[in-house]
């Protein structure tokens, strides 16, 4: 197909005329569109430039360089539509969000995910606990490895054997920890003095994924 051929097509696919178009272009004429289908082999690039935005279109698919359908071509006429790079993250074995549970690590378990994600690793999210901050039963929860979290933050938290997913409050004057839930029905988790010997926070949690 030539390029006003291409031109043609894609105009009777978004329902113009050939007297709307050239309004929308600021020709004079329909007859000046006409001439371009007919006989458009030898369009200047900034006219191609016009087209293409016009009919929502790129100019590789009206110079017979890419076909429309191509995932590149979507990416470039929608500006909401983006490519994802993906990373893999490992996936550490489901985290309680309700009562604390054994963390086994399934290191040979993996997430793939936007690589623009900056966490080092996965949880699988269990219970309802954490419902108010929007962290569902099955949601896999992100989380970047760091020993401490500011007070308020989400975080992944190693009691003993068994790890939990909770808002963290330290009050380091009276030497006291607090793990809340973001559910009513749950109480807080306190601990102080030596109790603390057996907290060890994981990291915190950055985003999360969810099925649809």
């Amino acid at each position: 197909m030539t390029v006003g051929e291409k031109i043609r097509e894609a105009r009777l696919k978004k329902g113009y005329t050939q007297t709307e178009l050239a309004e929308l272009l600021g020709y004079k004429s329909r007859s000046s569109i006409n001439k371009i289908e007919v006989e458009g082999r030898d369009i200047p690039r900034s006219s191609v430039i016009k087209f293409a935005k016009a009919l929502d279109v790129t100019p590789a698919y009206l110079m017979g360089w890419e076909e429309e359908t191509t995932e590149q071509s979507l990416y470039d006429r929608f500006d909401n539509l983006h490519p994802v790079k993906l990373k893999r993250f490992p996936l550490l074995g489901e985290i309680a969000c309700g009562e604390p549970i054994y963390a086994e690590e399934e290191h040979e378990s993996y997430v793939s995910a936007d690589a623009d994600i900056r966490a080092d690793f996965c949880l699988k999210a269990k219970g309802d606990s954490m419902i108010n901050a929007d962290i569902h039963d099955g949601d896999v929860v992100f989380i970047r490895s760091q020993s401490m979290v500011e007070n308020g933050e989400i975080a992944a938290v190693i009691i003993e054997d068994e790890a939990t997913l909770k808002r963290v409050y330290y009050d380091r004057e009276n030497n006291r920890l607090q793990l809340i839930a973001e559910n009513p029905r749950y109480t807080p988790l306190v601990y102080t003095g030596e109790e603390l010997n057996y907290i060890r926070i994981l990291g915190k949690a950055v985003t999360l994924m969810r099925e649809l």
